[in-house]
């Protein structure tokens, strides 16, 4: 079973805590709590009308799980108001890929963090090598070579 195809459970849950830990010192982990206490603070107020079976990170007030249509809506919004031009909201995974690179982090990491179950999945679908990396990976290799002792 690949890792993509597995159930959730104590195993997902597990390998879930072991990547918040890895990056728990990142800004990102600050937002997904305060996030979590306000989804929790909705649930309160939803009540028994709470959609609590999925389990979910983002949905609506009542725990349900949100809408395609209504994603890609609010994301142009955001998009337009910040001056930027359309794109498809899942061009952010391939955003986040490039960021990481950028940033050093493996790219094995940069799979796990994804969800792709193969590696060559992110190398070759969600990696768009920026030309600053080409010409960083150039100078380092020529750093390497032509060293003066």
């Amino acid at each position: 079973m690949t890792k993509a195809s597995q159930p959730c459970g104590e195993a997902a849950m597990s390998e879930q805590l072991d990547v918040c830990q890895a990056i728990k010192a990142a800004p990102l982990v600050d937002a997904l709590r305060a996030h979590r206490v306000r989804q929790l603070e909705e649930k309160l107020r939803a009540g028994p009308a709470w959609a609590d079976r999925w389990n979910l990170v983002f949905t609506t007030e009542s725990g349900a799980p949100l809408f395609g249509q209504e994603v890609t809506k609010k994301f142009q919004t955001i998009l337009a108001k910040a001056g930027l031009r359309c794109q498809r909201f899942h061009d952010l995974r391939h955003a986040a890929a490039t960021f990481m690179l950028s940033q050093g982090v493996p790219l094995r990491v940069a799979m796990e963090v994804l969800g792709h179950s193969q590696i060559a999945v992110t190398a070759n679908t969600d990696s768009h090598v920026m030309p600053e990396l080409r010409r960083d990976a150039a100078e380092r290799v020529g750093e390497l070579l032509w060293a003066k002792s």
